[in-house]
């Protein structure tokens, strides 16, 4: 017995240590080597070669970096439904233009807002404002490009403004063309530039020639001077590349797009796109580093419209829920233009990143043709069928409703600058490896 006693009083003295000392090695274990912590979806991309204690440091470090520089990829998916429903409401949103405001302009289906996009290898976390005002707080982000650029930024800034109110500090142009709003909360501003082209360009006017002018060698300066006071930009060009223009390039005419009775070539306008792109990513490129504080550029990629018949009649984007999968193709010119934008991007990222520049695409064109329910279209202008139906009604299927699917836009958008923000911390981790 007394042996007996002796193991247990052995057992019972040493046994809580040795749990105490189990539990200190494990966590010591998981904050400096995470890696078993990566979510499931990552690991099941992970390559063949595992981690063993015995590797070395650099090859841990070159492991790590693999695993880590995998992104989610949210271009491919389906949109399910969500009882949850919108961040905010737009009858209470203040800074969204009122062609948007469905709600308030009478939509009777509101099935459009219950509607999440699911990508198919990973998940789309909810968009969380305070997390987005965290990571750029001091920070100034502006949207550059056409109305879709607005419509983007308005879509953020109602998200944003469910937890910090923005201040309208400038405003400049027609239709609020140029304007800049700051949260106090956060030190951070938030801007839209109109510009079109992202060139140079002179818009067609009425007492002017009924086409564009495009100088596809010459930044649009309007935004590019303000390069030294933004520390990240979106552009989103697209829509107005399809107007009639007559295209520059240094002191001659390049050709035109749908020009009837001028002397010019016919030459469309892909090339002419690709050729915009590219002086826009060149310049902010060449301009990065020097006194410029841009450091993040994030393109959109085409959104396409959903007219079916004549815009000016009832029923031009008619439909109430998105498209199924393998209902609707990406094809045509909506995949060409994105095309574009994607293969210019991919480019420009070596040179983008020998000057510190992070470039991305938001690739939005296939989410978004899924959704021909989520236009205004006659709802761009209130109660549009109070007298009944009209001969003629003016229909807005290539924007898009606030609250609506153009806020997933903005989603991903988080995830994006989630990543980089990841990837710098853990580059100063990797140091340490």
């Amino acid at each position: 017995m007394g042996k007996d006693q002796h193991s247990y009083s052995f057992t019972k003295k040493f046994l809580p240590w040795f749990f105490y000392c189990t539990i200190a090695i494990a966590i010591f274990r998981l904050y400096f080597y995470p890696l078993h912590l990566v979510r499931q979806s990552t690991i099941d991309q992970l390559p063949d070669t595992l981690i063993t204690p015995s590797s070395s440091s650099s090859s841990i470090k070159r492991e790590v970096k693999k695993v880590y520089e995998i992104p989610c990829d949210f271009t491919n998916g389906r949109w399910v439904h969500d009882k949850m429903g919108p961040l905010y409401n737009g009858t209470a949103c203040a800074t969204l233009k009122e062609g948007q405001n469905c709600i308030a302009h009478g939509r009777p289906d509101l099935g459009y807002l219950y509607w999440r996009w699911k990508p198919n290898q990973c998940k789309l976390p909810r968009f969380d404002p305070l997390t987005f005002l965290q990571l750029l707080s001091h920070k100034h982000l502006a949207f550059v490009g056409d109305s879709m650029a607005r419509n983007q930024l308005e879509s953020l800034l109602c998200m944003l403004s469910t937890v910090s109110v923005p201040n309208l500090v400038y405003r400049d142009g027609e239709d609020n063309k140029f304007r800049r709003w700051h949260f106090d909360s956060h030190n951070f501003s938030i801007s839209v530039y109109w510009s079109p082209f992202l060139v140079k360009g002179i818009e067609k006017s009425k007492s002017g020639p009924n086409h564009n002018n495009l100088f596809v060698d010459y930044v649009d300066e309007r935004w590019a001077a303000d390069l030294d006071q933004i520390d990240m930009i979106v552009l989103s060009v697209g829509h107005w590349f399809l107007h009639p223009a007559v295209y520059f390039e240094g002191d001659s005419v390049l050709g035109c797009h749908y020009c009837p009775g001028l002397n010019h070539t016919e030459i469309g306008f892909y090339d002419v796109l690709r050729k915009a792109l590219k002086t826009t990513l060149k310049t902010v490129i060449k301009r990065a580093g020097s006194n410029v504080n841009v450091k993040d550029v994030i393109l959109t990629t085409f959104s396409p419209s959903h007219f079916e018949g004549d815009w000016d009649k009832a029923g031009a984007c008619p439909k109430t829920k998105p498209y199924k999968e393998g209902e609707k193709l990406l094809e045509g010119m909506d995949a060409d233009i994105r095309n574009i934008e994607v293969e210019q991007v991919e480019k420009a990222k070596e040179n983008a990143k020998q000057k510190g520049l992070r470039l991305e695409v938001l690739d939005v064109t296939r989410l978004s043709l899924m959704r021909p329910d989520g236009h205004p279209g006659p709802y761009m202008y209130p109660n549009p069928f109070a007298n009944g139906i009209q001969e003629h009604v003016q229909n807005d299927c290539v924007h898009w409703c606030l609250p609506g699917p153009i806020d997933t836009w903005n989603q991903i958008m988080l995830e994006v600058i989630r990543r980089w923000e990841g990837q710098s911390k853990r580059e100063v981790q990797y140091a340490f490896l």
